[in-house]
């Protein structure tokens, strides 16, 4: 008995990043770099020597930001010496590397991030959870983050024009990029996908802002819901 197939454009890829694009829907994460922070339910598979734990809760202030913001990232963490593939839905994946640095992301569009990466939820535009505020994830310090997008994203440079987005449609933005919310209740029955926007997300400064090709797609386990801390 025989099995004849050309696995070619398949096989596994090989790199010396500790974060490695399989293909543009899969990453690998090579454990003996370090520990990882992964988005719940993203492991695919795994070769080797992998565990996965609960990140907790991180006390009574994570849980408390939790309640308020109703943004989070339900993560868990992953260590070892092999190698994990990671995917959400099979949205595409962008690596990025952060020194000494930190950008602002849709929790729903976080898969994964080094363990030396710091992160937090902050209210954006000025806006408080009493009035009804957005809040988006920060991630924070020297490492490797993994962010997905539903769809091939653009990425707008924002001190070339003033940029405006549609919130569903933002994956994340650069450290240095201000952000405002702009409200036009005269156009709220014609942009958007649900004919009922009432403000867009307004960028200035210098740096870049990741918008993908869809509004309102969640996905992943917790998703706006789950437990970030």
């Amino acid at each position: 008995m025989a099995i004849h197939a050309d696995f070619t454009e398949f096989k596994e890829t090989t790199g010396a990043d500790p974060f490695t694009l399989q293909n543009k829907k899969l990453l690998k994460v090579f454990l003996q770099y370090g520990p990882v922070k992964a988005r719940i339910g993203s492991m695919v598979a795994y070769q080797g020597d992998a565990s996965f734990g609960h990140a907790g809760s991180g006390g009574m202030s994570g849980y408390l930001k939790q309640k308020v913001t109703r943004e989070g990232v339900p993560i868990m963490d992953v260590t070892g010496s092999g190698e994990v593939f990671l995917a959400d839905q099979a949205a595409e994946i962008q690596i990025i590397y952060l020194e000494n640095d930190s950008i602002w992301c849709n929790g729903s569009s976080v898969l994964a991030f080094s363990g030396s990466i710091g992160y937090d939820i902050k209210a954006i535009g000025g806006t408080g959870a009493m009035a009804g505020g957005r809040y988006n994830v920060v991630l924070t310090g020297t490492g490797y983050v993994a962010i997905t997008s539903d769809g091939p994203p653009v990425v707008l440079d924002v001190a070339s024009a003033p940029t405006f987005v549609d919130p569903q449609a933002v994956v994340m933005w650069t450290n240095g990029v201000q952000m405002s919310l702009k409200s036009d209740v005269n156009l709220k029955t014609l942009i958007g996908k649900s004919s009922g926007e009432t403000f867009q997300m307004a960028f200035s400064g210098e740096g870049w802002v990741m918008v993908q090709p869809s509004e309102g797609v969640e996905r992943g386990a917790g998703t706006k819901s789950g437990l970030g801390f």
